[in-house]
């Protein structure tokens, strides 16, 4: 099963950016989303920021993230 998560920029330099989740910070590829912005919301996997997303659809997602590792 993949599982895709939610990153908000943080900051951008060339193709690699820093993507942040609860506090978390991740070094992320952002080849396939040029004309990315700091701010925005992506959709990641494996290392990549696949897809922006709407602010609302990631807090969505990741409540339902905290929500399943609750119950673990």
């Amino acid at each position: 099963m993949c599982v895709g998560i939610p990153l908000k920029v943080l900051e951008i330099q060339d193709k690699e950016a820093i993507g942040e989740i609860s506090g978390v910070k991740r070094k992320i590829r952002i080849d396939f989303l040029p004309n990315l912005n700091i701010g925005d919301y992506v959709m990641t996997h494996a290392g990549f920021a696949l897809d922006l997303i709407k602010q609302e659809d990631a807090n969505e997602i990741i409540e339902a993230i905290k929500l399943v590792n609750s119950k673990i």
